[in-house]
């Protein structure tokens, strides 16, 4: 099976299954010399872990993770880092049933017609326990990213028609509330629309916004390894989201040019622009201005209603799917679109230290 290694010179490969033994992640290209243990991976972990609100699957996992490579008395080595996490709390039974159908939403007929089989057991590698390694990896290259000056912040920014306001923005709330809200009162309005769903058996969907504080201009390629591309293809990647968009996104398409050009100006010697509709991005290159992106979540598939399916024998039936899910997959999605975030931007920076003859010399003169 290809697909499951994602950059170029910070290069992760996600391993593992839903309901395998265990899930990880290998890194090749983290440098040598940084302080790392387990106690710098867990939190990033701990937010995406099942288990831990009412809107979330009551699957129970700690979800701890185990280094098994790369690290000598404290410190990155160099070599790869490969990264466990175990299954602890697996009920294959829970999935038995739809062996024989194809559940609605989910990659079962897809996954079938390209392999001739299927992990009906959770999803296999189509589960969004899959994004374990990702966070894993993630939380790596958010720290190395850190010691550069570059932030990351990925947070809720609506629920089905809840939108949070940027005027009550608090960064805390992030990690405190159940939906991953940075605005408490929205995230009341949408705790008790998610209490509506369940009660009709359906779910909801909504958007990630995340902002890349820091980010020098310069980073990025023209043509085919464009940074507004790259980000979209890695946050794309991640299961649930269906649609990307980069500053003022699909707006802009009935935006006049006066209005969505972004002026320059000069601020004691250094270029800034007055506005960001281009979110941090032009022709593919960082800007110096925040980046800002959205990710599109759709509705959770596994929901408790009546839906018509199809079973292997060709016969039309109808199902409710049973098991732990959750009701809306937006919240413990964030972190994941922080960590593809994080992997996205570490690479290009990487790359760019190539980009010219000054960087090279400067560095081993």
């Amino acid at each position: 099976m290809a697909g499951s290694t994602f950059g170029t010179i910070f290069k992760v490969t996600t391993w593992g299954e839903s309901h395998g033994k265990a899930l990880g992640v290998v890194i090749d290209g983290c440098p040598a010399g940084l302080s790392l243990c387990a106690e710098d991976i867990q939190p990033y972990l701990d937010r995406r872990k099942p288990g831990q609100t009412s809107i979330s699957t009551p699957r129970k996992e700690s979800d701890q993770v185990e280094i098994l490579s790369g690290i000598f008395e404290g410190k990155t080595t160099g070599t790869p880092i490969s990264l466990m996490v175990p299954n602890t709390s697996q009920k294959s039974s829970d999935y038995s049933e739809i062996a024989s159908y194809y559940r609605p939403g989910h990659a079962d007929y897809t996954f079938d017609s390209k392999y001739g089989f299927r992990d009906y057991t959770g999803g296999g590698r189509s589960s969004g326990r899959e994004t374990i390694g990702r966070v894993a990896a993630g939380a790596i290259a958010i720290k190395i990213l850190k010691e550069m000056g570059i932030t990351i912040t990925a947070y809720t920014k609506s629920i089905g028609s809840i939108t949070i306001d940027m005027s009550h923005f608090n960064k805390e709330a992030i990690c405190h509330t159940a939906t991953c809200m940075p605005d408490e009162a929205a995230d009341q309005k949408a705790m008790a629309y998610l209490k509506e769903c369940m009660a009709q058996k359906d779910s909801s969907g909504g958007i990630i916004e995340c902002i890349v504080a820091g980010l020098p201009a310069g980073i990025g390629d023209p043509v085919f390894e464009k940074l507004d591309a790259n980000l979209a293809k890695a946050i794309m990647s991640i299961g649930a989201v269906k649609a990307v968009e980069i500053g003022d996104g699909i707006s802009v398409s009935t935006a006049v040019g006066s209005k969505n050009n972004d002026a320059f100006t000069n601020a004691d010697g250094t270029v800034t622009k007055k506005t960001n509709h281009a979110g941090g991005i032009l022709g593919g290159i960082s800007d110096g201005s925040q980046i800002i992106l959205r990710a599109h979540v759709k509705p959770t598939p596994s929901i408790f209603s009546i839906q018509e399916t199809v079973n292997k024998d060709m016969e039309n039936i109808e199902i409710a799917i049973k098991g732990r899910h959750d009701p809306v997959i937006v919240p413990r999605a964030v972190v994941v679109v922080e960590a593809m975030t994080a992997l996205t931007i570490l690479d290009a920076c990487m790359m760019n230290m190539t980009a010219r003859l000054d960087y090279l010399t400067k560095f081993y003169n």
